[in-house]
């Protein structure tokens, strides 16, 4: 096995179990992604917390492995080709996770790219817009006097939101099956409503096919693992 010592982030953050793969992560709605992931698919892991709070996420170690100083990140010691390999954007993680293992990812080339294309809608717009209604309802931006942006990212919201009701119309999960879709979206939507505290501003209740398949997410055991993980200090 390949030697993980070529990784400047490791001296941070040393391998206890070199051999699996490593997870740098806070438990945030993009962090949750891939310890859902790895929960689903049963693949060994070891987790690192990046503490926000100790600007972990902006030492040289970190920004060595993901240049853009955000969580999360991993490096699969058997890459392909047997070579160790990092990579960060949780997106990209949660395909190659799923591409890996054969597992949350359909067979068939035409339901894959449309799983690929659900990812690609939470990364887009799902995540940045959710983010923006926390930013100016719950924290800083809730101070600001002109109210236009948060109104503005509240109704794209709502849209959004309208977009996964339709699409979830019939349907137990975005596609026919449970997949790397779901796991995307449903830290993102679950953190709206309680974090963010943003259930009301978005009617989230007046939905019927959103909660139900939130429900039916946060229900599964290794979603109530992996949004647990790492754990906070």
């Amino acid at each position: 096995m390949p030697s993980l010592s070529s990784f400047p982030i490791t001296s941070r953050w040393p391998a206890a179990h070199p051999d699996r793969l490593q997870l740098y992560s806070l438990p945030t709605p993009n962090g949750v992604k891939v310890s859902i992931m790895l929960e689903e698919i049963g693949l060994p892991y070891e987790a690192h917390l990046v503490d926000f709070n100790k600007d972990d996420q902006k030492t040289p170690e970190f920004l060595s492995l993901n240049p853009n100083g955000k969580i999360p990140a991993i490096i699969d010691p058997n890459g392909p080709g047997g070579q160790p390999l990092g990579l960060f954007e949780s997106g990209a993680i949660l395909q190659y996770l799923a591409e890996k293992t054969g597992k949350l990812i359909p067979a068939d080339p035409a339901r894959r790219w449309q799983v690929i294309q659900w990812v690609h809608f939470q990364m887009a717009f799902v995540g940045p817009m959710f983010g923006q209604v926390g930013f100016f309802h719950k924290f800083a931006g809730k101070d600001y006097e002109d109210k236009r942006p948060l109104e503005r990212y509240v109704a794209e919201s709502k849209r959004l939101l309208g977009v996964l009701e339709t699409r979830l119309e019939g349907r137990d999960w975005l596609m026919d099956d449970y997949s790397i879709a779901d796991v995307a979206t449903l830290g993102w939507v679950r953190n709206l409503i309680t974090f963010y505290e943003a259930r009301e501003l978005v009617d989230f209740d007046s939905l019927a096919n959103v909660p139900a398949w939130l429900e039916r997410g946060l229900a599964r055991p290794a979603v109530q693992r992996g949004l647990q993980i790492p754990a906070r200090p």
